[in-house]
Order: structure tokens, then C-alpha cells, then sequence
């Protein structure tokens, strides 16, 4: 491994914990410039070894654009959730959802349930132990092949584009829940219990 490699294994990593150093404690003296400069250098050497494989990004420019469409997606969302709650609960409907994947990465699918969770409405809530199927909670649904559907355009297909299709690549990602799911992704819901003096029917 080349010396750059060996001081700065994670460039972005470091860079990043630079600038949030600097940034948490409102301060560019010489000091703290130093003490951001000696933990983005030095904590990267003990978290490296933790990573199984590097993220490789295929086309880093449509980050950008995908960001972009997160943002509107947040926006969006946040009045659809605000008009839902502001009108007649019986309207609400709740409800657990098995997305199935395509993307293989295993950062692409990371993303995506940090998407999915940070957009107002939804929430990543599991993710099958082969990684094919993402179990999400959504606030209201009325149409649950729909709400799969936008998933997987707009955030799942810009992903795959990024971190790029792998060799083994499953571009024929079944369309089922996985086989040990319940028939009705709803039903998964009494893994998560409710909490004390809740009603228990209701899965929000």
C-alpha cells in the first residue's frame, strides 16, 4: 500500500470528521485545526479494519441529483404527514410493507433504508438475513404495489447506478415477500411491540 494510502485510508472519512470537528466546536484556532487534523488522521486507522469492502462508486455525480430528489421527497412529505394527522384518523392507514431488492451493495442498501427512514412517512424497520427484501413502515398507505414502485425509481435505480450492479448482481429480485414472511407484511408488526397501555391493534 502506497504511504498516501497507509496516513489517509478513508479520505472522505477524514475529511468529514475535520470539518465536524471544527464545525461542533465553532472554532478555527490553531489548536483545534491541529486536534481535528490528529483524529481525522488517527481515528480511520482503527475503524478501516472494520469495514468489510470499500464502497466503490461507478457514478458519483448522480448523487447530486438523487440528493435533490430526497429533498423534494422530504418536503412533500412533510405535508402529506402534517395533512393526514391534521384530518380524521379512520383515514389513516398504517402499514408494514416488503420492498424486495435488486441492489446487492451492501452501502446501496444502507442508503436506501437511510432514505427511506428520513423521508417523513416511512421507516426502514428490517432487512432479511439475504438481504433481498427491506420490511418498511409507512403512515399511510392506499396503494402497496405503488408505494413499491416509487421506492424502488426513485431511490433504489439511481442507487444502483452509483454504487454500480456487482457481479452478482440479482436483476431478477423476486417480487414476493421473502418465503418465511406472513402473507400480510402487516402481520410482521407484533415483532415490534407496542409500548405499555398501547392498543395493540394499532401498528403505529
Amino acid at each position: 500500500m502506497r504511504l498516501p494510502a497507509r496516513l489517509l485510508p478513508a479520505p472522505l472519512l477524514s475529511a468529514v470528521l475535520f470539518a465536524v470537528w471544527l464545525l461542533l466546536n465553532q472554532s478555527v484556532s490553531l489548536g483545534h485545526i491541529a486536534l481535528a487534523a490528529l483524529l481525522a488522521v488517527v481515528l480511520p486507522w482503527f475503524t478501516e479494519p472494520l469495514r468489510p469492502e470499500r464502497p466503490r462508486l461507478r457514478r458519483p455525480g448522480l448523487i447530486l441529483r438523487l440528493g435533490l430528489v430526497v429533498l423534494w421527497d422530504i418536503v412533500k412529505s412533510n405535508v402529506e404527514v402534517a395533512r393526514r394527522i391534521l384530518g380524521p384518523e379512520a383515514a389513516i392507514k398504517p402499514r408494514f410493507v416488503w420492498v424486495p431488492l435488486t441492489i446487492a451493495d451492501p452501502h446501496g442498501i444502507a442508503a436506501l433504508a437511510g432514505i427511506i427512514t428520513m423521508t417523513p412517512g416511512t421507516l426502514s424497520a428490517d432487512l432479511t438475513d439475504d438481504r433481498r427484501h427491506l420490511l418498511v413502515h409507512a403512515f399511510n398507505v392506499d396503494d402497496e404495489p405503488a408505494l413499491v414502485a416509487d421506492i424502488k425509481a426513485r431511490y433504489e435505480a439511481p442507487l444502483l447506478e452509483i454504487f454500480g450492479a456487482p457481479a452478482d448482481a440479482r436483476a431478477d429480485a423476486p417480487a414476493d415477500a421473502p418465503a418465511d414472511a406472513p402473507a400480510d407484511a402487516a402481520a410482521a408488526a407484533p415483532a415490534y411491540r407496542p409500548a405499555p397501555g398501547a392498543n395493540p391493534e394499532d401498528p403505529r
